[in-house]
Formats: structure tokens, sequence, C-alpha cells
């Protein structure tokens, strides 16, 4: 009888296990179909709950395998793409990734099952997903690509809300259903099954879907653009990141990113916006007025006293003789003196002075040494044999640049950093009212990984009601309006200019006030369930041994 539930029923897990994970990805933007989210989690959900109610033919943590299998699928068929561009950044999506997502199921699974009352105990995945979503945006693995908010990217008329929660509100929206859902599926397989509970419950499961949606589409068809109109343009020089990028001279690398911009250049313009690492000639702090990049740049803006630009660049800054050594710091090979080196974003204009901004959410692996004040020793060791190991440098507060006239105040919003709601919003927080994005987008090839990336950018527009102006150097470059709305956007491995007139919002919304509350509140109500499930495990094997 043993052998016979454990051997049938392990086709039937499987297969929910895979299906939960098809689901998902069929979900995902930006050709997928969102609304699959609201039913994605309910297999797996089945298969816990049929470990849970013969538990007695099953180990205590079986279930880790069928949740790993769900969350391998779903970051397979998802993010796949990242191979292309970093091994590590591959094992971090293909690996790593589905294994926290299953152990914050595989806790849920375990705390649910000392609760006397199992059938509620299921809402503590809400509680416990989003509370994994929110420590997932900052450690030094956080790759919150699949946050479950970010699903409806490509659907801003629904999700208007979000500037109230952010994306994470989103998730818990999309969890809830789920659950709702699963219960409701129980409910009618009973045997005998109370009709008009079940048309009950059927309604509310159609609420929580329908009332949120409704509210969003009264706000996005309400709402109006804020502020005073700002002219920007964008260029795309669709320089081929592996073959062109680190070997073209510097004045073809200028030539691409500018040439096609002069021709829409008005005395009312007031941004050009160049893409992440547009600049590859070394940029080094103390002297960066004199490199040749800088000096070509200012000739093409004399002419235009108001405009101001934002573009990509390597920069390189040395540690004075006696200066303390940070965690980012690398050693010359022949000299003993040490220098970081940044993913920068340079803000130029008619003021002598450069505005600097150096990416802070670095990408794990190419980017940044995962735990690097616990592999501090390998750092110093690769320093005494004369080699390089370590992090780029970045900048602790987020920067936000002011126009010559004083009207506008932009950040510049580095690649990765786009795919952090609360992050961006600190921009916003300190001033910024509208939000510009740059990005290189090639690394990845004509996958989904540069269209998921792209969609990012209407999310945070929602979030922060700011308008966006996006320049990749090659993928998508667009512009979204305050609504989400995507006014223009480019195509894929094409040079090309876009042109727009974007609307600067001084206004803050709720989301950005107050951040993700919505994390904070779960992680607080996770620690205390997670403490009183600890409890009544103690009490029960006491009262077991009794």
């Amino acid at each position: 009888m043993i052998s016979f539930i454990k051997n049938k029923s392990a086709g039937h897990l499987y297969f929910l296990s895979v299906l939960s994970g098809v689901l998902l990805a069929l979900s995902w933007p930006v050709d997928g179909f969102p609304f699959l989210l609201f039913i994605a989690f309910v297999p797996l959900l089945f298969v816990d709950d049929f470990i849970d109610r013969h538990r007695a033919f099953f180990h205590k943590y079986s279930i880790f395998k069928f949740a790993y299998l769900t969350f391998f699928v779903w970051n397979l068929l998802t993010v796949w793409w990242i191979w292309n561009s970093t091994v590590f950044g591959g094992m971090m999506a293909l690996l790593l990734n589905p294994l926290f997502m299953t152990v914050t199921f595989m806790v849920f699974h375990l705390s649910k099952r000392v609760f006397l009352n199992r059938s509620n105990a299921v809402y503590l995945l809400l509680f416990y997903w989003v509370a994994f979503e929110y420590l997932h945006l900052d450690w030094d693995l956080s790759f919150p690509w699949l946050n479950l908010g970010n699903g409806f990217a490509m659907y801003p008329k629904f999700i208007q809300w979000y500037e109230f929660t952010g994306t994470l509100g989103g998730s818990f929206w999309i969890l809830l259903v789920n659950i709702l859902l699963f219960k409701w599926l129980k409910q009618l397989t009973r045997v005998p099954r109370s009709r008009t509970l079940l048309i009950v419950n059927g309604v509310i499961i159609i609420l929580f879907l329908a009332v949120p949606m409704l509210i969003s589409l009264r706000l996005y068809n309400n709402y109006e653009e804020k502020g005073e109109t700002a002219e920007v343009i964008i260029s795309q020089p669709n320089i081929d990141p592996w073959s062109e990028q680190y070997t073209l001279p510097t004045s073809e690398v200028i030539r691409r990113t500018f040439d096609p911009v002069k021709p829409l250049l008005t005395q009312n313009t007031e941004f050009v916006v160049c893409p992440e690492s547009a600049i590859q000639e070394d940029l080094w702090h103390h002297n960066i007025n004199k490199s040749r990049s800088i000096r070509k740049i200012r000739e093409l803006m004399a002419g235009y006293p108001n405009l101001n630009m934002v573009i990509g660049a390597s920069t390189f800054r040395l540690f004075g003789e006696n200066e303390p050594l940070t965690n980012t710091a690398r050693k010359f090979n022949d000299v003993d003196k040490y220098y970081e080196a940044f993913n920068t974003a340079l803000f130029i204009n008619a003021r002598e002075e450069i505005g600097m901004y150096h990416k802070s959410k670095l990408v794990p692996g190419p980017e940044k040494m995962p735990f690097q004040r616990l592999l501090r020793p390998l750092q110093n060791l690769a320093f005494d044999l004369g080699g390089t190991v370590g992090s780029l440098g970045y900048s602790p507060e987020r920067t936000v640049f002011t126009s010559m006239d004083g009207k506008f105040k932009v950040p510049a919003i580095i690649c990765y950093e786009s795919i952090y709601g609360d992050f961006c919003a600190g921009f916003v927080r300190n001033g910024a009212n509208m939000l510009f994005l740059i990005t290189n987008d090639g690394w990845w090839g004509d996958t989904p990984g540069y269209r998921q990336h792209y969609s990012f950018a209407i999310l945070r527009a929602v979030e922060t009601r700011r308008a966006v102006a996006r320049s990749a150097n090659t993928g998508i470059s667009a512009f979204v309006n305050q609504r989400g709305d995507v006014l223009q956007k480019t195509g894929y491995w094409e040079p090309a200019v876009l042109k727009e007139n974007l609307n600067a919002n001084n206004e803050m919304t709720f989301y950005v006030k107050y951040g993700d509350y919505f994390g904070r509140i779960s992680t607080f109500l996770t620690i205390l369930l997670l403490l009183i499930s600890v409890t009544f495990s103690i009490t029960q094997k006491r009262k077991n041994r009794t």
C-alpha cells in the first residue's frame, strides 16, 4: 500500500510541479500572458497539500524536490539567456535562484505542518514569499528579476495602483488569488459540498481579482501628466559589445553616438541621453576634462548653452598616499599604488565640473565579488601576488543632477539598477522629477533578456509617476510617460535616435514616500510566524514524549 501511494503519486506530483513552472514561465513579459500568474501556484499548492495529508508516506523534506523542480523550470524557461553573457550569472539564475525560492517554499511547508488549522495556514505563504522577494532585493546574491509583481510590466493599465504598493503589492495580490483559488478547488472536490459556500467563495475570488484592476483602470483613465515639459533626445549607437565596443577608436564611438543626434538638436533641447559604457577611453577622475572624449563632447555641445548630457563611461580613481583602502581597491601590477574602477554615468553641460554617479546595484559576478568582506583575505592574497580581485566601486548616495536652467532634476540609473523599485524611488526622494535609464543590453543577444529588461522601465514609471527616458546601446531605447504608456521605442540591433517632450513631475507617490513597506511588514510577520511555528513544534514534541 505504501509503495503504491509513493510510486503512483510521484508521477502525479512531478507533473503538477512542472505544470506550475511552465505556467509561471508562460506568464512572463514581454510575450507572456500575465493572468496565468493567478493560477500558476495552484498545482504546486496541491503538491504541498497532498504531501501534508499523506505525511506518513513521505519524508519530512520531500517537498524540496518538487518545489525545486517548479522553480528550476520557471527560471530555465524565463532567464536562460543569462548564459550568453556570464557563466556566474547563468549559475545564479538556473541553480541558485531556484534554490532560494525552494527554501522559501519548504519553510512555508514545514511551518504550516505544526498549525492545527492547516487549511488556513496556507496563507503563511503570502508573507513568507513577499518577505523573500523583499530580502532578495538587498544582498550580495540579489536577483529580483522574477519577483511576481514584475509579471504585469507590459500591462500598466491594470497595475496603476503600484504607485501605492510597488511591485511587492502585486506579488501579494497574485499569491492571494492563487491561495483563494486553491482553497475553492479543494472545496469543489469535497463530498458533500455546500453549493452556497462555493458560490460565495467564487464571488470573493472574482472580487479580489477584478477590483484592483478596475481601480487601476479608473486611475489610468483619470491620470493627467504633471509638470513642466523638457525636450529630450535619446541616442542608440548600436555598437556590438562583443566585437566593437572595446576596440573601436574613441573618435568612431563618439561619431556613432552623436552624429545622428545633431540634426535633432535645437536651442530648446534640454537633454541628450546616451547609453551605459558609451565612452571606453579610460577616464581618470583627477584629469577627466583633459580626456579626448570629454573635449570632443564639449565641442559638439558648443552653441547649446542650456544643453545637458548624460552618458556612460568607465572611470577610475587613484588612492592618495595615506588614504585608507576600501573593499573595492585594486592594485597596479607594476607600481605599489591602488585605484578604484567604476561603471559611471557622467553629467556634462556648460559647467566646468562634470557630475558623476557610479553604479551602485552591481551585477553579482561580473561587477561584484559576493560577500567581499568575508572573502577579503583572498583579495589581500591577490594583491600580494600582483593580481586584481574585487568589485567595482560605487556611489553610496542616489545622485541627482540639476539642469543648467535649474528646472529639471534627473538621475542616471545604470542598467541592472532599473529592476529595483525602491532603489529607483530613492532618486525621486532626492529630488528627481524624471528618470533617465542608461544600459547596454547587447550582451545577451537577440533573446528575451533585453525585452524583459526594457519592460521594467514601465514599472518604474508607474511606481514613481515619473516619465522615463531609456537609452540602450542596443536593445530597446524608449520614452515612457507617467502612466506607463510607451510613447516611442526603437527596434533591436539598429542605430536609432528618438526625440520626445517629457513632463517633469515634482509630486511624490505614496510608494516613493514609504518604499517597500509591503516587504518590511511581511518580513516582520514572517519572523513572528516562524517563532510561533517553532514554539508550537517544541510544544508538540514535548506532548508526544509524555
